[in-house]
């Protein structure tokens, strides 16, 4: 169990990393709920079946912490309610989102903003697809859905990114063929 517990965290950590990483927006606890991936990963694996890749499975994995992390927080009104300035009627983010620290880069940055626009479920569909690169077929598996489910809430998603970037960018002159989103 060593060599492929190393294995598969040699190979797939930084992913995991990443996508948890893009799904709670703080370092600290993207690097907590990685540890409890594994965890869960050393306590399941004689349960792996195979019957999707470990990649997909891992993922699996992945997005269940990230549901649970996120029943733990408080309920999504408290949270919204808390955000919102009443005075300005604006909303507050509190944590730099990951673009400002690694590369301060503003494109990436309003696309990363338009990307909190989306619904928990359409922004796990973008990250594997587009971020981590899963196929329709291992986002299925990894997600526990249909490639049909997939399909419709990359769609959704997408519709829902592209009216929020011309929005944005569109007061901005900013291009959105520009990022090669459509």
């Amino acid at each position: 169990m060593d060599s492929v517990f190393d294995e598969l965290y040699s190979k797939y950590h930084q992913d995991v990393f990443q996508f948890l990483f893009y799904m709670v927006k703080n370092r600290e606890q993207a690097e907590d709920l990685v540890q409890e991936v594994y965890i869960r990963v050393l306590k399941s694996y004689e349960r792996f079946e195979g019957k999707s890749s470990e990649k997909t499975w891992l993922f699996s994995i992945a997005r269940n912490v990230a549901i649970d992390f996120f029943r733990k927080q408080k309920s999504w009104k408290n949270r919204i309610l808390e955000k919102f300035d009443w005075s300005t009627q604006q909303v507050q983010d509190d944590h730099p989102i990951p673009e400002e620290i690694a590369v301060q880069n503003e494109e990436i940055q309003s696309i990363y903003d338009c990307l909190d626009k989306c619904t928990l479920d359409q922004k796990m569909v973008i990250i594997m697809r587009y971020l981590q690169e899963l196929s329709i077929t291992e986002t299925a598996e990894a997600l526990n859905w249909t490639e049909s489910k997939v399909k419709t809430t990359q769609h959704r998603a997408l519709k829902v990114l592209k009216k929020e970037m011309e929005e944005k960018w569109g007061k901005e002159g900013t291009n959105v063929e520009k990022t090669g989103t459509r």
